[in-house]
């Protein structure tokens, strides 16, 4: 499925409005099935609740815009390097997104919404990806 950002934008609105309840709710969900992760992050996840809830938000707002969309990614993707993320990280962090998308978005959510997210996400998980592998190293804070 290609990439719908009318729908995804209007998803994400729907989400938007729970703040970073959102984020919260995001870890709890990935350190709960992925507890291989948790070393990954700091002990306390507050800074980096707002700092996934931003890259959301830049997501969403680039999706038509390639250009700036690729920058940002690769620019995140090279960051998470550093943290010591793994391309074998992205399927539990896609997995997590998709079910709190599903989770705050109430009657906006529909297969057709999700798989344009998983579409948005495939885009993600390629592109961080390639910044990873670029990087010379193996991984990242997911």
């Amino acid at each position: 499925m290609s990439i719908d950002p009318v729908l995804v934008k209007s998803t994400f609105a729907s989400v938007e409005s729970h703040g970073t309840e959102v984020t919260a709710w995001f870890y709890r969900h990935l350190f709960e099935h992925h507890p291989d992760v948790r070393p990954l992050f700091a002990e306390h996840m507050d800074e980096q609740q707002d700092r996934l809830f931003a890259a959301l938000g830049t997501l969403v707002s680039q999706l038509e815009d390639t250009d700036a969309l690729v920058g940002s990614l690769t620019a995140l993707g090279r960051r998470h390097a550093a943290y010591g993320a793994l391309p074998e990280h992205f399927p539990a962090v896609g997995a997590s997104l998709i079910a709190t998308l599903r989770h705050f978005a109430g009657d906006t959510w529909s297969p057709e919404a999700e798989a344009a997210w998983a579409a948005v996400y495939g885009i993600v998980a390629d592109t961080m990806g390639r910044a990873l592998a670029e990087a010379g190293t193996s991984g990242a804070d997911v």
